[in-house]
């Protein structure tokens, strides 16, 4: 499971710097093309939206696996060893509802009845927008249930492992 980890951070990893060095390129395109030509360019906002947004679910997923998330410590920290463990199982597992439910599900959804509806500057389906959505939350489920294996595995809470 370890392994499967380390391969899909790489790959979220690469995706998310090569999405965000696009995305600067886009943007420094879209400037030039407006304030220099005077003859701004149609597709490179289109494209710049896409990018941004596989950018912030993807990353989202990458931090998900790196645990840098947001969390509120200091109401964990009051509790005893054991319960530590069971309170951070259960977050975990209230991500893993919200990821499959809004994500995955609700994602899935969207991305379907997106995908005959065409963008207006670049003529392809609106799908591959959405589609991020659900691939943003197999990723983080997945994170969740490594997550709930170390803590089992080691049997102390995530912040000590």
């Amino acid at each position: 499971m370890s392994y499967l980890k380390k391969g899909l951070d790489k790959v979220l990893g690469a995706m998310c710097i090569f999405l965000f060095a696009f995305l600067v390129l886009l943007v420094t395109w879209q400037v030039i093309t407006r304030f220099v030509f005077n003859d701004p360019s149609v597709f490179s906002e289109e494209l710049a939206k896409y990018c941004f947004v596989w950018l912030v679910l993807f990353g989202s997923a990458y931090v998900f696996g790196e645990n840098g998330h947001m969390s509120i410590e200091f109401i964990r920290d009051k509790f005893p060893q054991k319960l530590k463990m069971g309170v951070e199982v259960f977050i975990e597992l209230v991500v893993i509802a919200f990821a499959a439910a809004v994500l995955v599900k609700g994602g899935y959804t969207v991305t379907a009845l997106a995908w005959t509806q065409l963008s207006a500057s670049l003529q392809i389906p609106v799908g591959y927008l959405y589609a991020a959505m659900p691939i943003s939350g197999i990723c983080i489920i997945f994170y969740c249930a490594y997550n709930i294996f170390l803590i089992f595995q080691k049997k102390k809470p995530l912040e000590e492992i």
